[in-house]
């Protein structure tokens, strides 16, 4: 497996599991609309993407970060908004390995943390976010708020 950061050139690696995403969210597949949607975080540099692939160079998994910005800390932390591993190839520590990217990207840009939201009923998430050492704060519109802080 490996894990790399997407761009204009690779983007469309990560559509069909956005769409796939989203769908597991009960939203409706649109694919023309999953396709804009990342297009335009890349172009426009509002998110980073990275995307896990197998030897074969299918896309197994994705995790979006958006910044976040900490006028106190003055700092740009960031909010890791989405995870995704596709159904054949969970269980195999693709969300742990994104996970952990997402985590030393972070620290490479010199965040104090990253954030992210579950949904209340999604116990195989929250089993993994708690076991790398994120911390749950918060319960709001049925979504769990974790932290994971990044400095020493």
């Amino acid at each position: 497996m490996r894990i790399n950061k997407i761009d204009l050139k690779t983007y469309q690696l990560v559509v069909n599991l956005f769409d796939k995403y989203r769908i597991f969210y009960k939203q409706a597949s649109n694919l023309e609309l999953a396709n804009d949607f990342i297009r335009e975080r890349i172009i426009n540099n509002e998110s980073v993407i990275f995307v896990a692939q197998n030897t074969d160079n299918v896309p197994m998994g994705f995790t979006q970060l958006y910044p976040i910005f900490s006028s106190v800390r003055a700092t740009k932390n960031w909010l890791l908004n989405d995870l995704y591993v596709d159904s054949p190839f969970r269980k195999q520590g693709i969300g742990e390995a994104l996970i952990k990217k997402a985590m030393d990207f972070a620290k490479g840009e010199n965040a104090s943390y990253l954030k992210l939201e579950t949904a209340e009923d999604n116990y195989t998430a929250q089993s993994l976010y708690e076991a790398i050492g994120f911390i749950k704060e918060s319960l709001l519109g049925g979504y769990f708020t974790y932290k994971m802080s990044l400095q020493s």
